[in-house]
């Protein structure tokens, strides 16, 4: 069973274009989120999932000079991309990760797929009953789970959102949804990279943790925040985008 990750990426984001370059610690956002699934002992490879837009070729540049693999697919159409991506690395098994996530956590993530591997699921997710910060969201499924799926909905919103036809329609697929423990409990936290101001935060945390520490966990995220709250007011304001 080949596990893959597969990461959704583009330059043209709306409220940030070129978000997923932006520079920490002298990486840019997109080559922290490499090197944080790349600690993920569950997976067999990784690949990116950016779309056949000229402004990505820089991208796919960058992916393939670190040694990460790349598919190319529709901007609009979401999850047929998700499964060109997968199926260009004959994956069984499908993370799902978003490049607005660059500190995503590999321990969460191996969590997810574990509890996946030995549970009767076509699904397993942490984001859809939303007790984690927002930026540690991982997703597990079947790739003939998600090719169903893709059969049966042409809703622009389900298509955009990938999984959504999945969590929405729990008589027609088995899903499971992972909660967080107390110690990272605080689902209104926003580590996701939306918008400036969530990049003046993430940039802080990852500075803050150093070259020492390139695998902080969320659990050393949520105590940095707790003690330093003018922190979490750097992005407070933020209003996320939902996907129902």
């Amino acid at each position: 069973m080949r596990i893959i990750a597969t990461i959704e990426a583009r330059m043209t984001s709306t409220r940030l274009p070129g978000k997923v370059l932006l520079p920490a610690l002298g990486r840019p956002m997109l080559g922290h989120l490499f090197r944080r699934l790349g600690a993920v002992p569950a997976l067999d490879g990784i690949v990116l999932a950016t779309t056949v837009n000229p402004s990505d070729d820089v991208l796919v540049a960058f992916a393939e000079e670190r040694g990460v693999a790349c598919f190319r697919g529709s901007e609009a159409d979401v999850m047929s991309r998700v499964i060109g991506a997968a199926e260009s690395m004959s994956a069984d098994v499908v993370v799902e990760v978003t490049g607005d996530c660059p500190i995503i956590d590999p321990e969460i993530v191996e969590q997810i797929v574990q509890t996946f591997l030995v549970n009767d699921a076509d699904y397993v997710g942490n984001s859809h009953v939303r007790t984690y910060p927002a930026g540690m969201d991982t997703q597990v499924f079947r790739l003939d789970a998600l090719r169903r799926s893709a059969e049966l909905t042409q809703e622009p919103l389900d298509r955009e959102h990938v999984t959504l036809h999945i969590r929405n329609h729990p008589e027609l697929f088995r899903p499971l949804h992972c909660v967080a423990p107390p110690a990272m409990h605080w689902p209104t936290l926003g580590l996701t990279l939306d918008e400036e101001r969530d990049y003046a935060l993430l940039r802080t945390v990852i500075e803050t943790f150093g070259a020492d520490r390139p695998l902080f966990g969320c659990g050393d995220v949520v105590s940095l925040l707790r003690a330093r709250p003018e922190l979490v007011a750097l992005n407070a304001a933020v209003v996320r985008k939902g996907d129902s």
